[in-house]
């Protein structure tokens, strides 16, 4: 017989991440360094475990970090994530480690973005491929995803927007699943709206490693970039904040483009 608490709580959240990772319950033991008769009776509510054995069945899920704290909440334990604001003094040296990053990237894009894609701090690369943009859609808080697809956005002056639109699409359903949030569900749905009808085959002048970015710039300058992306996170961040940021890189598919934003941006 299940108990009321074990339908929903710590037991219902667990076997509600665990379907959602595609996990057996063996593999979890195994991976977590307990036994499978014990994850059944924690997930039937049977067991009441301890702070460190969550965490650690937390871990070996890869669950998010603030979903942890709730994972901890749930089972009556306080937090052990902090979450501090970015413009916190403790994060200064993460702060200054960031703006760093995106100043020699120049003169290519780069962005950061939290957990929902919305833009955290970018440099004068982005900036620059993002001249003509709608105000608007550039006014906090500012969605990446949306500035990339948006009729007033970026869409317009993307050549490829077939093919980019549903790897943007993909990626935010992806993160969707990695990190459940119904903003992000609601992103994607707003995004697939906007995108075109997804093509049957792939561009003849797909890089076959990875989708380009064949952008145009502004009408001023009209030339045409072929970008390729990079994301890059804290791996081994403890505070939730941290641990949410995103670091998106632009870098040119081929020389002319490499060539084309030295020119064009100043910094």
């Amino acid at each position: 017989m299940i108990t009321e608490s074990a339908s929903g709580g710590l037991a219902g959240a667990l076997r509600t991440w665990r379907t959602r990772r595609r996990v057996s319950q063996l593999e979890l033991a195994v991976r977590a360094g307990t036994t499978q008769r014990h994850v059944s009776f924690i997930e039937s509510g049977r067991s009441n475990p301890g702070r460190a054995m969550i965490i650690r069945l937390a871990e070996s899920m890869e669950v998010p970090i603030r979903e942890r704290n709730e994972l901890l909440l749930a089972a009556g334990f306080a937090p052990v994530y902090p979450q501090r604001e970015l413009d916190d003094p403790q994060l200064a040296p993460i702060r200054t480690a960031l703006e760093r990053v995106l100043h020699g990237h120049l003169p290519y894009p780069a962005v950061i973005v939290d957990r929902h894609g919305d833009l955290v701090s970018a440099n004068a690369g982005f900036d620059m491929i993002t001249r003509g943009v709608d105000p608007h859609l550039l006014t906090p808080p500012v969605s990446v995803p949306r500035v990339l697809l948006h009729p007033r956005g970026l869409a317009p002056r993307i050549v490829n927007l077939d093919e980019w639109a549903w790897h943007i699409i993909g990626s935010v359903q992806a993160e969707s699943v990695r990190n459940p949030s119904d903003r992000l569900q609601r992103l994607a749905d707003e995004l697939v709206d906007l995108a075109p009808p997804r093509p049957r085959q792939l561009s003849p002048h797909h890089l076959g490693f990875a989708v380009p970015l064949h952008l145009r710039t502004s009408e001023s300058d009209n030339r045409e970039l072929r970008l390729i992306t990079t994301l890059t996170h804290f791996g081994t961040a403890t505070d939730v904040t941290i641990a949410e940021l995103r670091l998106e890189a632009f870098l040119p598919a081929d020389e002319a483009t490499s060539t084309a934003l030295a020119e064009l941006v100043r910094w």
